[in-house]
């Protein structure tokens, strides 16, 4: 711990643990942001040499605006340029008096910098250190390096992304990077129930190229289970196994507006057809069974959206939950701030950055009754925290700072 525990907030579970946090791009900054959330000083080690990239140092590019943002939150900001010996020398002292050392690089930069678990269990014997590589820092494609699209191909999920008669597509956004992160926060707070109860600390090497393939159930089952692995195709928005139907999106009126509809049993479909006025195509005994609306899914699927084309993606939702029907709307990022739900649990809420202006954020999905932490400050700018980290915490002098400035140690 790096706080007296009588200096503890209560409201924030892991006030006192510092984090040095050398990640970037996705992944790993959404893992120590998790860390923040709940109270751990999180120092972001940033360079000049990464601002083009999404989540990197500067907050106001195309690319790293709104994700630098969200997955910094409530973070310090250390401008520290790591290929020169002075800034080495620097990140060896932070992670001296600090927890945990996270970072997703490849497994060749953090020994290059002589920064490895090994070489910091020296500085620090009870650290723990996030390794989140793409593939893990074992096995023969250890040195790969990888993006979110990528894994999301080589896990198999975009081979079930998509509908039969296209190719596999995956999903929009880097899912993959999404599962990484909580993955990485879980295994942290692992470990530091593990150094609470014994003194020690450990190095965590995590796969995102497994975290994400640990959810790909259907493959794995239909492996094991039935020794064919690739016999599961994509179904589009319909349940590979079966097991029911109506299931899917259907189109409804406006534009690009849906709703996601799913009937699984005989009395539900029954509960469907009343609620929807019993047209005449819905009371043909050819749907009465599961059987009958799998075997003639894609007509069944056309007569359906020519029912909710005529109507508000609200409009069905409502009246099929009402029949005990499951059915929601596919909402939009903007239905997304705008839902109930979402705004009576505030789960978006507005932070102050470093300017003062008022950002927009996620908060956690979960709510602790006795430590609900939650972020109090936006993202930080590029090295805002300087004085504080290098003067506060480490007690550099004026001079030490002035050498290591001409240095060029803080570009």
């Amino acid at each position: 711990m790096t706080t007296n525990p009588s200096e503890v907030d209560g409201r924030y579970a892991l006030r006192g643990i510092r984090v040095v946090d050398f990640t970037w791009i996705h992944a790993g900054p959404s893992a120590t942001r998790i860390l923040a959330d709940q109270g751990a000083e999180v120092i972001k080690i940033e360079s000049n040499f990464a601002l083009a990239v999404a989540g990197g140092p500067a907050p106001q590019t195309p690319r790293g605006i709104g994700q630098r943002h969200n997955w910094n939150v409530g973070k310090l900001s250390l401008s520290l340029n790591m290929r020169t010996p002075q800034g080495i020398a620097i990140a060896k002292r932070l992670v001296a008096v600090s927890d945990v050392v996270a970072e997703n690089f490849s497994g060749r930069v953090m020994p290059r910098w002589g920064m490895d678990y090994e070489s910091l269990r020296r500085i620090k014997p009870d650290v723990i250190m996030l390794s989140m590589s793409g593939l893990g820092r074992t096995g023969p494609w250890s040195d790969f390096v990888s993006y979110g699209q990528t894994l999301q191909a080589w896990s198999g999920l975009s081979y079930l992304t998509g509908f039969p008669d296209t190719d596999p597509s995956g999903p929009a956004s880097a899912y993959c990077d999404a599962v990484g992160g909580m993955s990485g926060a879980q295994a942290v707070l692992l470990a530091l129930i593990h150094r609470a109860r014994t003194g020690q600390g450990q190095w965590i090497d995590l796969s995102q190229f497994e975290a994400l393939s640990a959810l790909m159930e259907t493959l794995f089952l239909d492996l094991s289970v039935n020794n064919r692995g690739g016999a599961v195709q994509r179904t589009g928005n319909r349940l590979p196994y079966g097991s029911g139907g109506p299931h899917g999106v259907y189109r409804c009126r406006g534009d690009e507006h849906w709703v996601a509809i799913a009937v699984f049993t005989d009395d539900e479909w029954s509960a469907f057809v009343q609620a929807i006025d019993s047209p005449s195509w819905a009371v043909n005994d050819c749907y009465a069974t599961t059987q009958g609306r799998q075997r003639d899914a894609d007509e069944l699927d056309r007569l359906v959206e020519s029912w909710t084309a005529e109507h508000t993606p609200e409009e069905v939702m409502h009246r099929l939950q009402e029949a005990g029907v499951a059915a929601g709307v596919v909402q939009s990022g903007i239905d997304l701030q705008n839902d109930p739900q979402l705004r009576e649990r505030g789960f978006f809420r507005q932070v102050p950055d470093d300017q003062g202006v008022l950002r927009t954020i996620e908060n956690a999905p979960y709510k602790l009754s006795r430590t609900p932490g939650g972020a109090v400050r936006g993202a930080p700018t590029f090295g805002a925290h300087q004085d504080y980290v290098l003067r506060d915490i480490l007690g550099m002098s004026d001079d030490d700072l002035t050498e290591c400035a001409i240095e060029g140690v803080f570009d």
